[in-house]
């Protein structure tokens, strides 16, 4: 396993060239073969307060739909990418509430930052940071949201306890990931592509909920489970021929997956 920092510097620089591909797209503009990620995400379209061009079809869940925000709320969205959670979040909070994204891509921050501008919201804001440190403060938020990014950060724990330090007491977070049941090829775990794409670094179910569970939060709530069976298409932009038919003999799943947790 790659340590720390060239993992999130794998993640930073794919989402990056996301970022500009999508501006690309927006413009009309042509730019070479590009990967698709949207393979595990499910559709915004018909919520209150989509906006298309925040949605690059990233997320493997809807948080916003189980994480109980209420107008007023305060809501912090980690790794938010261009907005797409944000926006939605801001149509259930309105006006008396108010909404973070964080992110660690300066693409991604500059692409919501001009969604927000566009949008007109004064109570949205984007800030950069890392969800391992979040440079917001203690007891701050009624909830956490976030879309297939956790899964991402290598030191799961201390994110979680992140996450819990801002929460406000009471509040909670709700967060769709990735999650396996079985073991991928070492292969598939090695592909640096795979991993920004919310596959290669996936846990453990039972593993993954342990961290949450051992970081001190109470009723925690598997809301939704969804089997993703990812396109052998897609794996094979990434990993060769044998390593999918390991991974297809070997019955292991690739599950997303919507929890929710109190502190």
């Amino acid at each position: 396993m790659k340590d720390s920092e060239t993992l999130k510097k794998i993640v930073k620089d794919k989402y990056a060239e996301i970022a500009v591909s999508s501006e690309r797209k927006s413009k009309g503009c042509c730019g070479g073969k590009e990967v698709d990620y949207s393979v595990l995400s499910l559709d915004y379209s018909s919520l209150n307060g989509y906006v298309k061009n925040a949605d690059l079809k990233l997320g493997c869940g809807i948080p916003t739909n189980h994480a109980g925000i209420k107008p007023g709320d305060r809501v912090l969205d980690l790794g938010s990418g261009a907005g797409n959670d944000c926006f939605v979040a801001r149509s259930i909070v309105g006006e008396n509430g108010f909404v973070t994204g964080l992110d660690f891509t300066d693409e991604m921050l500059d692409k919501a930052k001009r969604n927000n501008v566009m949008m007109g919201y004064e109570n949205v804001e984007f800030v950069k940071g890392d969800i391992e440190q979040i440079p917001l403060p203690d007891n701050s938020y009624d909830v956490v949201i976030s879309n297939c990014v956790l899964n991402l950060v290598p030191d799961k724990e201390k994110a979680y306890a992140e996450i819990r330090r801002v929460l406000k007491p009471g509040g909670h977070l709700c967060v769709s990931d990735i999650v396996l049941k079985g073991d991928l090829p070492d292969d598939m775990r090695e592909a640096a592509a795979l991993y920004a794409g919310c596959v290669s670094g996936a846990l453990q179910k039972e593993d993954y909920l342990q961290i949450i569970h051992e970081s001190g939060y109470s009723q925690v709530d598997v809301k939704e489970e969804l089997a993703n069976d990812v396109p052998d298409e897609y794996l094979q932009q990434h990993v060769s021929k044998r390593a999918i038919e390991a991974y297809r003999a070997s019955g292991a799943g690739i599950f997303s997956i919507t929890v929710t947790a109190t502190k």
